[in-house]
């Protein structure tokens, strides 16, 4: 079986590649950084940018599956870089996947598709308001999903989608970094006492389902969790005990900051900045309030259940922390 990941550059695309490499698959590494591509192995890397169709339409000759991981994922930005990266870009996979014959189409999406400023427990997949434009990113992957349902439904190209929430693990450059940032500059706000449940998951454990959904039959979406349920606080106590960081905790409204952020978000898209606001609707509604997903139909339909746990993974991501800084 020969399967090309895009965006195999990045944190979840080097668990993809591992997952994949133990199971003897032939790998296309397809990603825009060099420097990280040519320090992968199981792989044959390729560098390319999927936004210029002719680039990956080169590197899908004789691929079986592709498994499109490669998007825009940030807070703040551009609607025109979010459009072309996670809407044309997506665009641009499938079609090439059309010209190339391929069998199945793995699409990473994002559980921020259920982000809003209220507490949701057992999300389920078809739970989705579709008209939801909390920021420009929720936007483009809803846009995202729809192209790769109209694609299955027009070409017969056999796609899964899966939806991860809140990816954990050594290598992330994105939750613990923002929250170590907070910690040492102005401390970590908490929202109800930080008593919100979450339900977070282990990167290995994304990449597994990813390797279980490129193998089904199945098609549609499927949640990715580690079924954890945890508080808020609960989490960032136990992970930032492991790696000696006293937290540094404040309290706040959330309905006075969902506000405030708003404002912000205003104010710096009619003065154009670019950096990103200090709260945005969209920070505030994964830090400020509950949100579980039910992985039931992950369970049931793909065989989905996770490899390691979340106390397994803080104490890794510890040791590696106290390894290495």
């Amino acid at each position: 079986m020969k399967v090309l990941i895009t965006g195999a550059t990045g944190f979840l695309g080097k668990y993809i590649i591992e997952e994949f490499a133990t199971h003897n698959c032939d790998i296309v590494a397809f990603g825009r950084n060099e420097r990280v591509g040519n320090t992968l192995s199981d792989c044959q890397f390729i560098k390319g940018d999927f936004t210029r169709p002719d680039e990956i339409c080169a590197a899908l000759d004789g691929v079986d599956i592709v498994v499109h991981a490669g998007a825009l994922c940030t807070v703040w930005g551009k609607w025109k870089d979010f459009y072309q990266a996670n809407v044309v870009g997506t665009q641009n996979v499938l079609e090439a996947c059309i010209a190339h014959g391929v069998k199945k189409f793995v699409y990473i999406s994002s559980c921020s598709v259920y982000n809003c400023a209220y507490d949701r427990l057992d999300i389920h997949e078809d739970d989705v308001d579709t008209n939801n434009k909390l920021n420009d990113y929720i936007k483009s992957k809803i846009m995202a999903e729809k192209l790769v349902n109209d694609f299955g439904k027009k070409h017969g190209l056999s796609s899964i989608m899966i939806r991860p929430h809140g990816i954990f693990g050594i290598g992330d450059t994105s939750i613990v970094p923002r929250l170590l940032h907070a910690n040492a500059k102005i401390g970590i706000p908490l929202f109800n006492r930080g008593k919100n449940v979450v339900d977070i998951v282990c990167v290995e454990n994304v990449a597994y389902s990813i390797w279980l959904a490129a193998n089904s039959c199945e098609t549609g979406v499927f949640n990715i969790t580690n079924g954890e349920v945890m508080k808020y606080k609960d989490i960032i106590d136990n992970l930032l005990e492991q790696i000696n960081v006293h937290p540094r905790y404040f309290n706040m409204g959330f309905k006075l900051a969902f506000g405030i952020a708003a404002f912000l978000e205003f104010i710096y898209k009619i003065l154009q900045i670019r950096k990103e606001p200090v709260f945005t609707r969209y920070t505030l509604s994964t830090l400020g309030v509950s949100q579980t997903l039910n992985i039931d139909a992950a369970t049931k339909r793909l065989g989905y259940v996770p490899k390691k746990t979340l106390s397994e993974g803080f104490r890794e991501y510890a040791q590696d922390w106290n390894e290495n800084h």
